[in-house]
């Protein structure tokens, strides 16, 4: 079936989610019954795989650990016009597959991303202690060196054209994968929107796969790792700065003695001063050879984006 003349997936990274993954996939199938739902079942030892099956949901099994690299098989495996993401855990309601559908169709846009919202007498069961914070504060460091204007950057329920899926060179492997979702979209420039959706607790007798202070840490990174490859001129001119910096630094006493005396009394400082700057001169160097590497590199994933054309109605 179709929906609006386009081919529309639903794709379910799921992990031992027995009690939830029948909610989901009738939840969404009542939502959009032209929906094909694809469940990618990540090593669960529970009958998840069972369960989907027997809801008529394709079942895919990703042997590899993390939900990055479900993300990864995901985007390969399922040939849609337009690609529906969101987790097994029954924690997002359905309802607004449609207008998000919609909202990409009709904005012409490659990314809608479901921006959570709890009402406040359900956030302590909606989330762990330290989520709330630390998707606040994620959020906010991709906004600072990215720009772009997320509200919910770790949101595990989005919206895809089939251009977006197509030129995302996925390499995350847990869950870091919205990171780099998000990241992969804003260095691009691809329109994206957002749309509110209503996020809950999890069924009862269900856990939370995400360590608040392990995949935090591992977001963390991601996001310098990103920042070192997409934009190596600012991170190592900031290197530069610092090292420049510390080396005039140290170099002051030598120099104002020289001044006063017309001799180098501490040579091991000038030798260490001098190496410096030639480190901060190298740094500088760096970063502007890799920044023409990483021009390149986006040109050739622009390219290859823009082979694609976007669903329009």
């Amino acid at each position: 079936m179709l929906y609006r003349n386009f081919k529309v997936a639903l794709a379910v990274p799921c992990f031992n989610e027995e009690k939830a993954i029948r909610q989901v996939i009738n939840d969404f199938r009542d939502a959009m019954p032209a929906l094909d739902i694809y469940v990618f079942d990540n090593r669960s030892d529970d009958r998840t795989g069972e369960v989907a099956k027997a809801e008529g949901a394709k079942v895919i099994s990703v042997e590899a650990p993390g939900k990055g690299s479900v993300v990864r098989r995901m985007f390969a495996d399922v040939d849609a016009d337009i690609l529906v993401m969101v987790d097994g855990d029954a924690t997002y309601v359905a309802h607004t597959v449609t207008a998000m559908v919609d909202k990409l169709i009709d904005e012409r846009l490659d990314m809608v991303v479901g921006c959570r919202s709890t009402p406040k007498d359900s956030i302590e069961a909606a989330y762990r202690p330290g989520h709330k914070f630390g998707n606040r504060l994620l959020t906010a460091s991709v906004k600072r060196i990215f720009g772009g204007a997320f509200s919910d950057m770790l949101s595990g329920y989005r919206v895809f054209s089939r251009r977006y899926v197509k030129s995302f060179p996925a390499s995350s492997q847990g869950f870091e994968i919205e990171t780099e979702l998000t990241i992969h979209a804003l260095e691009l420039r691809m329109p994206w929107g957002e749309s509110p959706v209503q996020y809950g607790a999890r069924p009862a007798g269900t856990e939370s796969k995400l360590s608040t202070y392990r995949d935090g840490w591992r977001i963390l990174r991601t996001i310098v790792h990103l920042y070192i490859a997409e934009r190596p001129l600012s991170f190592y001119s900031l290197c530069a700065f610092l090292i420049a910096a510390l080396s005039i630094g140290i170099s002051v006493p030598v120099i104002m003695a020289y001044i006063d005396t017309g001799l180098v009394e501490r040579f091991p400082t000038a030798i260490l001063s001098a190496s410096m700057m030639i480190c901060a001169l190298l740094s500088l160097a760096c970063g502007l050879v890799l920044d023409n590497v990483t021009r390149g590199r986006q040109e050739i994933k622009r390219m290859a984006y823009l082979a694609i054309p976007h669903p329009t109605s």
